[in-house]
């Protein structure tokens, strides 16, 4: 039996259920955090625009990618592809009026996403979380969180590696008496605290929870209210960061604050 990909599962999730916006929610989530291989039409030397391979279909212009190698052989046999995120390929097509079309003609998620769809999921993607202000006065275990933004949480992490060593998720009150739920970084890497909290932010979003559900905050293992944290949270670890390759230039679309260029 030919394997369900991420992808695969929430294509068919969404399919079987046309009327629900979560499931709608959890197939574009799949989409933005899942590797993508874009198909070319020459190679790229690791240097300037890339050549992708343009479709039209009807009126429209649309790049394809793949959620796997094998699936752009069957697509398009030996071609040059560029591997990246979706969340860069997002990056990359903003403005353009391209479209992109998902695991065509090899896989029941074969999906074609007009420039309108990458448009939402290129600005869903770039919504800032607000910033609070407020002491935490008192820590207490969590209660109430959805089951799903528990999981969404804890696939975001999962692609956080090395930016944090762990986060407690826990209930807060604070010194102004508002209660809330707080997810608490320690020790992250300095500068890490924008990606971090996009990612917590993406999470609700796509879980379809309220924003102000979850606040996010960042401390040293030092600091006092890592004790009680610890007592009556729950706790994630960040996995470590696979080890960086220094052998030749970095593939196209790797670095996700540098999307390649389109020619």
């Amino acid at each position: 039996m030919t394997e369900q990909t991420p992808v695969d599962l929430a294509h068919a999730a969404m399919e079987a259920a046309p009327e629900d916006d979560n499931a709608r929610l959890r197939y574009f989530e799949r989409v933005a955090d899942g590797e993508w291989f874009l198909l070319l039409d020459e190679e790229h030397d690791g240097e300037g625009p890339i050549s992708p391979r343009v479709f039209p279909v009807e009126e429209n212009n649309f790049l394809v990618a793949f959620d796997r190698e094998q699936r752009l052989a069957e697509f398009a046999g030996q071609a040059p592809y560029a591997a990246m995120s979706g969340r860069v390929l997002a990056e990359m097509l903003a403005g353009s009026g391209y479209g992109l079309g998902l695991n065509l003609s090899v896989a029941p998620s074969e999906m074609l996403l007009p420039s309108e769809a990458v448009e939402w999921l290129h600005a869903t993607l770039g919504n800032a979380p607000t910033e609070t202000h407020g002491k935490p006065e008192e820590i207490f275990p969590p209660a109430g969180l959805p089951e799903i933004l528990i999981t969404a949480l804890d696939a975001k992490l999962a692609i956080a590696a090395g930016l944090a060593k762990l986060c407690y998720l826990s209930g807060v009150k604070y010194e102004d008496g508002v209660r809330s739920h707080l997810l608490a970084f320690v020790d992250q890497i300095p500068g890490s605290e924008d990606v971090l909290a996009r990612l917590v932010s993406e999470a609700l979003i796509f879980s379809g929870v309220e924003a102000g559900a979850l606040d996010v905050a960042f401390f040293k293992s030092s600091d006092p209210l890592c004790a009680p944290l610890a007592r009556y949270g729950l706790r994630f670890d960040l996995p470590e960061p696979e080890p960086l390759e220094t052998n030749g230039p970095s593939a196209p679309g790797m670095d996700p604050s540098a999307p390649p260029i389109l020619k």
